[in-house]
């Protein structure tokens, strides 16, 4: 019996068998279809060796701060992330709140929130300016999220923004302004998830007045006579005539559906064939710079190809319009291997040393999706967080892409417009430390990497540690200079770099001129075999990633 016979067979009795190091090439329970949208040929093949070839471009490494825009219509509630999931989770705090906003979710479910969300005051022009002028290299748009809802039209996916909710192609409004403001422009693709992330839509209350009512996860289009979607599935949308993976009896919200092992549902292929046509359109609509997969490793991996022929396409598309490999692929938890292929994202979190290949922490100021509780408490990231975090992240070979969320409505609220304008002053001033730099010798010293946290699952090691403080110093380098960023507050007359210090390990050279940026006036510094000591200029003290310049 052939090998994926064998497979197809212990899926038949298994919802799903997770076969790391089994599958090969030609083994994948559902290759993607040849019909829809063609694969662009080129020097990457859709396998791991091939896409081995990559090499991650120097305008990303050069690049290091991207904005994001996690923005769609589980925003409209502002009520935070993974809404269109947390809502049909019966007692839950987001259940309670759609029940009392909206009513209950079998006569008002997300498709209905998406009914309502208009993004009237969403204007991509002023925003991209002000992300550009924050310091950002490039933007990402959020293209759709696990709740399936495409943000741009294709006739892949008939639930998307041009027909319902804003009617507008909002990937299209973001990829002119990203061009009006000379950014790399990225997409984000979550939506591979929805066969098991909308399984709640499916449940049904336990308890009180509802009890058995189930929700709207399993209506059909002949369900929607005399309603407001007459003539539209709402199973394209939620993708739930499927049994439930055998995790999902209950209503807890943070089960183990992200990797296609044991007891979690195995999609369709036409699910699949969906997903990949679906991409590869927005691929080829609007030649994004960068595609970032909220998957392990690729979307739909092992049981499809879908991702690696996606990220194929994606590479020699990028050699075909600018005669050479210019395009950014992200995915998470890669192996050694995989991390050669894309590049490796880390979500909420940072690396603690300085990786061999380039690679990224994505990180949100609040959460994901728009929450008026944390505006509410001022709950916040600081700006002087975000900086400390990109400063650390550069060190280390890393970039930082930052998620500010936006309202339902499109627009940010003051307080996320107050710390974009405390970023922005400080690019103005220290962004030759950030831009075109590569790591130095060594990331830093200080007692913050005493401390350092490691790596739980896709990221989330941030705020683990130790705050930073004034001892805690991080390095670059760009030609013959190296950054030194004081990372705390200084309250000092001065600063001691002891790694630095003359004939030391890392450093043998004599310091000849401290500096600031933009700066060309002479620090007094002392440089002897106990460090670099460097006066604290007046205008520094009580400031934060204050910025050293050393040749």
């Amino acid at each position: 019996m052939k090998r994926r016979t064998l497979l197809k067979a212990a899926i038949g009795t298994i919802p799903a068998l997770y076969l790391p190091g089994f599958l090969k090439a030609d083994d994948f329970l559902y290759p993607s279809s040849s019909a829809g949208e063609i694969m662009q040929q080129g020097p990457f093949k859709p396998t791991w060796d091939s896409l081995s070839q990559f090499q991650v471009p120097d305008w990303f490494r050069d690049a290091k701060f991207g904005i994001w825009a996690h923005w769609g219509p589980q925003c409209q509630p502002e009520h935070g992330d993974w809404y269109a999931r947390k809502m049909y989770l019966e007692g839950s705090e987001t259940y309670k709140f759609h029940v009392q906003k909206y009513g209950h979710p079998s006569k008002f479910g997300f498709k209905d929130v998406i009914n309502e969300w208009k993004a009237d005051k969403w204007e991509p022009e002023a925003l991209l300016e002000l992300y550009k002028n924050a310091g950002a290299e490039y933007f990402f748009a959020l293209a759709n999220h696990h709740d399936n809802f495409d943000l741009y039209p294709n006739k892949y996916q008939p639930w998307n923004s041009t027909k319902f909710g804003p009617k507008k192609d909002l990937i299209g409004g973001w990829a002119k302004a990203a061009k009006n403001q000379g950014l790399k422009f990225g997409v984000s693709v979550h939506a591979s998830h929805a066969w098991t992330w909308f399984e709640s839509a499916q449940f049904v209350d336990k308890t009180g007045p509802f009890a058995g009512m189930p929700y709207d996860g399993n209506i059909t289009k002949e369900d929607g006579a005399g309603k407001w979607w007459e003539g539209m599935d709402p199973q394209e949308l939620y993708a739930q005539r499927h049994g439930l993976s055998t995790n999902e009896n209950t209503t807890y919200s943070n089960i183990k559906i992200w990797e296609w092992q044991k007891g979690v549902s195995i999609p369709s292929k036409a699910y699949c064939d969906k997903f990949y046509n679906r991409t590869i359109s927005l691929i080829n609509k609007y030649e994004p710079d960068l595609v970032y997969f909220d998957d392990t490793v690729l979307p739909l991996w092992p049981i499809s190809d879908a991702g690696l022929k996606i990220a194929a396409h994606l590479y020699n598309k990028s050699i075909k319009k600018h005669g050479k490999q210019n395009a950014v692929l992200f995915g998470k938890i890669l192996d050694v291997q995989q991390r050669k292929c894309m590049v490796w994202d880390i979500e909420r979190g940072q690396s603690n040393e300085i990786e061999p290949l380039p690679w990224q922490t994505d990180t949100c100021i609040g959460d994901w999706h728009y929450d008026r509780r944390i505006y509410d408490r001022n709950g916040y990231k600081s700006a002087k967080a975000v900086i400390q975090t990109l400063v650390d992240v550069v060190s280390k070979n890393g970039n930082l892409l930052l998620n500010i969320p936006l309202r339902g409505d499109g627009s940010i609220d003051e307080q996320e417009q107050a710390i974009l304008q405390e970023i922005t002053k400080w690019m103005a001033v220290n962004k030759s430390s950030i831009f075109g730099t590569r790591p130095w010798e060594i990331l830093g010293e200080g007692p913050a990497l005493e401390n350092a946290q490691p790596l739980k699952a896709q990221g989330f090691n941030e705020g683990k540690g130790k705050p930073f403080t004034s001892a805690d110093i991080r390095f670059a380098t760009k030609e013959d200079m190296i950054y030194a960023t004081v990372l705390g507050e200084i309250n000092s007359e001065k600063v001691f770099i002891k790694t630095l210090a003359l004939n030391s390990r890392h450093y043998s050279g004599k310091v000849k001129k401290v500096t600031l940026p933009g700066d060309t006036n002479a620090i007094n510094f002392a440089h002897n075999a106990e460090g670099l000591i460097i006066d604290v200029p007046e205008r520094l003290k009580g400031s934060y990633a204050a910025v050293f310049q050393i040749v």
